[in-house]
C-alpha cells in the first residue's frame, strides 16, 4: 500500500495525542515512510522513547524541510503562528495539513502563506480522548471517525488525493467541506456539547450540599453526560475563540430547545420530542 502514497517523509508537527496517533497509525499502515518530530520537549523525547516518530529535531524548519507531508498538531493559535514559518521552510511539492477544531480562521491565514508551492489543506479529524499527551496516542484512533478536509472531492490535486487515500487506510471516512460550513456543523455537533457538560456539570456541582446529596444519587447517565467535562480549557480556549458566533448560535437554539420541555412539561406533549430524539441516536449508533 505504501508504494502508491508519494510520501516517503513525514513531519509532525507537535507529538501529542492527535499527531501522535497519526504517526503510529502511518508507521503501522506505511511501514516505509520515515516520521520526523517536532513538538516540546518532554513530549517529543517520550515520543520517541515510544516509537512514535523515528527522528525527532528540534526546530520546526528542521522537521519541514525536506518532508513531502508536514502534519501540524498543535493548538489553533499556535497553529495559525507557526504557518509563516512552515511556509517558508516547506518543499515546493509539499502537502502541508492541520488538525484544528475550527478551520477559517486557520485556512485565512494560511492562505496569505501558501500561494504557490507547498499546498495547504486544511483538516480536522473528529477523533480524540479527554486526557492529552503522547502517552495516550493509539494508532486505531481515528478509526471510525469522520476526517473533515476542506477541499472538493473532485480536486486533482495528487497530493490532496494521497491524503485522502491515508485517511481512509487508518480507518477515517474523508468529508469534504468548506470552512464556513465545518465551522457552523462543529459549533452544532462538537462545540455544543462540551459547554452542555459543563453548563451541567456546575449545576450539579453547584446543587450539590454538604451531604453529598444529589451526587450521591448520580447513575451511570450523570457520568455519560458528563464524559466531555473531563476536556481541559486549554483544549477549547482557541476553539471557542475561533467560533464564538457559531457557538453562540448553538447555544441559543438549544435555549429555544430547552424553553420549549420547560413549557411543556406538565402537557403530556413531549413524545414527539422524545421520538425525534431516540431517532438522532440511533442514526449516531449505526
Amino acid at each position: 500500500m505504501a508504494s502508491t502514497i508519494p510520501f516517503r517523509r513525514v513531519a509532525v508537527i507537535g507529538t501529542g495525542l492527535i499527531g501522535g496517533s497519526f504517526a503510529l497509525a502511518l508507521r503501522k499502515h506505511f511501514p516505509d515512510i520515515i516520521v520526523v518530530g517536532y513538538s516540546r520537549a518532554g513530549s517529543l523525547e517520550r515520543a520517541l522513547e515510544r516509537g512514535v516518530i523515528q527522528e525527532a529535531v528540534s526546530e520546526i524548519g528542521l522537521a519541514v524541510r525536506g518532508s513531502d507531508l508536514v502534519y501540524i498538531s498543535l493548538p489553533i493559535g499556535a497553529t495559525i503562528d507557526a504557518l509563516s514559518a512552515i511556509a517558508a521552510a516547506a518543499e515546493p511539492h509539499a502537502l502541508v495539513t492541520d488538525v484544528g477544531s475550527t478551520k477559517a480562521a486557520i485556512c485565512k491565514v494560511a492562505a496569505t502563506h501558501f500561494r504557490s508551492g507547498a499546498r495547504f489543506l486544511g483538516a480536522h479529524p473528529m477523533a480524540g480522548k479527554e486526557k492529552a499527551g503522547v502517552d495516550y496516542a493509539d494508532a486505531e484512533l481515528f478509526r471510525g471517525a469522520s476526517y473533515a478536509l476542506v477541499a472538493n472531492e473532485n480536486d486533482n490535486d495528487p497530493r490532496v488525493k494521497a491524503f485522502a487515500e491515508i485517511v481512509r487506510a487508518i480507518g477515517a471516512q474523508p468529508v469534504w467541506t468548506d470552512a464556513d460550513t465545518h465551522d457552523w456543523a462543529v459549533g452544532i455537533v462538537s462545540h455544543l456539547p462540551q459547554l452542555v457538560s459543563i453548563a451541567l456539570a456546575q449545576v450539579v456541582r453547584d446543587e450539590t450540599d454538604e451531604t453529598g446529596m444529589p451526587l450521591t444519587l448520580a447513575g451511570p447517565g450523570l457520568q455519560d453526560m458528563l464524559r466531555l467535562a473531563g476536556s481541559p480549557y486549554n483544549i477549547w480556549r482557541d476553539i471557542l475563540l475561533t467560533n464564538t458566533d457559531n457557538a453562540s448560535r448553538a447555544l441559543d437554539r438549544l435555549a429555544q430547545a430547552v424553553d420549549h420541555l420547560r413549557r411543556n412539561l406538565a402537557s403530556k406533549e413531549l413524545e414527539q420530542e422524545f421520538n425525534a430524539a431516540n431517532g438522532v441516536y440511533k442514526l449516531l449508533r449505526k
